[in-house]
């Protein structure tokens, strides 16, 4: 039997907002994923209520009154990650920068529709960034190339983290 494989990632709302309110799809079977606790999401509190906030205004009030207890429930199987420091960039969604933030303190992967406004990240900090379909496809092969290039990735930022230490 193959080793049960631990992916921590960090999910961008756009993601979590199609996984709960579309049939279907690569995001939906993300979210069935973390609800199985198949993956390690890594959220922060602020980022958790970016959730919150997105889907009670994009949603009717009765759909998300419907949703509000599925989404307590992936919070409940989330990890909180305390941010310790924070990397400001300037994203074109200030909800990204609440994204790169929790995946920079969690050293975890973002799973995202938008893989463009997270170039600068991705460049800058060595931030993993994926789609949810590519995700879902590693993961269903064992999620061997993204943790492989997670792993470079958390090479890359403890670079940038002692670098920025010595200019400080």
């Amino acid at each position: 039997m193959p080793a049960v494989l631990f992916l921590r990632v960090v999910i961008d709302t756009n993601v979590v907002f199609e996984g709960l309110t579309k049939q279907g799809g690569a995001a939906g079977l993300i979210i069935d994923a973390w609800l199985a606790g198949f993956i390690e999401v890594y959220v922060s509190n602020a980022l958790a209520y970016e959730y919150e906030d997105v889907l009670s205004r994009k949603l009717s009030e009765v759909r998300w009154s419907q949703l509000q207890s599925v989404l307590g429930s992936l919070l409940n199987a989330a990890h909180f990650t305390p941010i310790y420091f924070s990397w400001r960039l300037t994203s074109p969604d200030p909800g990204d920068d609440l994204v790169i933030d929790c995946a920079m303190n969690a050293g975890a992967i973002v799973v995202t529709s938008n893989v463009r406004d997270f170039r600068s990240a991705t460049e800058s900090l060595g931030i993993r960034v994926v789609t949810p379909i590519q995700f879902v496809v590693e993961l269903t092969s064992g999620g061997t190339q993204i943790l492989q290039q997670s792993q470079q990735g958390v090479a890359k930022r403890l670079k940038v983290c002692k670098k920025g230490r010595r200019n400080s």
